[in-house]
């Protein structure tokens, strides 16, 4: 069957809320020697998707103007350099945007295949969470079996991705969520202990679930005043891996606390990074990951789905803080 000449998409008309998300038409994007045109059946929704619409996150050099940065869908063409996936291949892939359209442009090298038994929507809900969490606490935190590991956001895509990957490879997790429900969710997923961050004081009680010990590992999304209270929730020895600063970006940092516990902080961001760069957290992540997903001993917690042209409402519904795992856009 011919692809058409012309695409709906989701298109930020200027920096706002929600209501900035309108469909329009496009050109279909065609694909590079390397990459893979993939027919969309669903885009997951993130946190940086948000940031892009408000006007806070630049488009990296080259990459869609278009939000969403993770897609499941159909091959309809690959580039003649393109060796993995062919025509007619169903992949699930993260991408550097254009997302929410009926059709994205993929890396041939990023792209991963559908683990088995999964629908569209939940593979849809795997690529940025699970490579972001992969980089980011076993790559860059170098979580082992046998610690602690504290997540900010427990409730989040991030945070339930985070929770279940850590448990399979055999730590004691920590989590903080905003209400009772969230964190009930969280144990439910795996979580040992669940922080409710508006009742109870997290540094408080991390040394209380640890013995006085405080957290190997804290994966932390929201910056600000956490930062200086991660120190003190850390481990002699801890590392503290920053992946958001939804409190603030620029912090005041006791090194003093650096230095007596031997803290190690870091962070990164996944967006800009290069093919090259992504290829190789995709692989890692499929040797030693997928084979938790396809025999179905972990799964992305989805929290609820919205048809393509009612973006806006899943951007709602992201701004709310009320969802409990990833939202999904459907196509078609």
């Amino acid at each position: 069957m011919p692809l058409p000449a012309r695409m709906t998409v989701i298109a930020i008309t200027k920096p706002g809320g929600p209501e900035v998300l309108v469909p329009e038409e496009r050109p279909l994007p065609s694909p590079g020697s390397t990459e893979l045109l993939v027919k969309v059946a669903a885009a997951g929704v993130n946190r940086p998707d948000v940031m892009q619409r408000e006007g806070k996150y630049p488009v990296p050099p080259g990459a869609s103007d278009l939000p969403g940065l993770e897609i499941s869908g159909e091959v309809v063409a690959a580039g003649k350099d393109a060796k993995r996936f062919k025509v007619g291949d169903k992949v699930t892939s993260l991408v550097a945007g254009g997302g929410y359209a009926e059709y994205c442009i993929a890396d041939d090298a990023v792209a991963l295949p559908v683990p088995q038994g999964f629908s569209m929507v939940e593979a849809a809900a795997i690529p940025e969470t699970f490579m972001t969490v992969w980089h980011n606490v076993f790559q860059r935190g170098a979580l082992k079996s046998g610690e602690t590991f504290l997540v900010h956001g427990g409730s989040s895509g991030i945070g339930t991705t985070a929770i279940m990957l850590a448990k399979a490879f055999g730590a004691t997790v920590l989590i903080t969520a905003g209400d009772d429900e969230k964190c009930a969710a969280c144990k439910k997923l795996g979580a040992d202990f669940a922080i409710n961050y508006k009742t109870q004081d997290f540094v408080e009680e991390t040394k209380k679930a640890t013995g006085g010990k405080g957290a190997d590992l804290i994966l932390d999304m929201v910056g600000g005043d956490y930062v200086d209270r991660n120190y003190d929730a850390a481990a002699t020895e801890g590392r503290i891996v920053q992946i958001a600063t939804q409190k603030g970006y620029k912090v005041n940092i006791n090194l003093l606390k650096i230095m007596q516990k031997r803290l190690t902080h870091t962070g990164s961001t996944l967006r800009p990074r290069t093919t090259a760069d992504k290829s190789t957290i995709a692989q890692e992540l499929a040797a030693k990951a997928w084979p938790l997903l396809s025999n179905g001993k972990i799964k992305p917690v989805i929290d609820s789905t919205f048809p393509l042209k009612e973006a806006a409402k899943a951007h709602a519904r992201m701004d709310s803080s009320a969802h409990i795992g990833k939202i999904v856009l459907t196509v078609g």
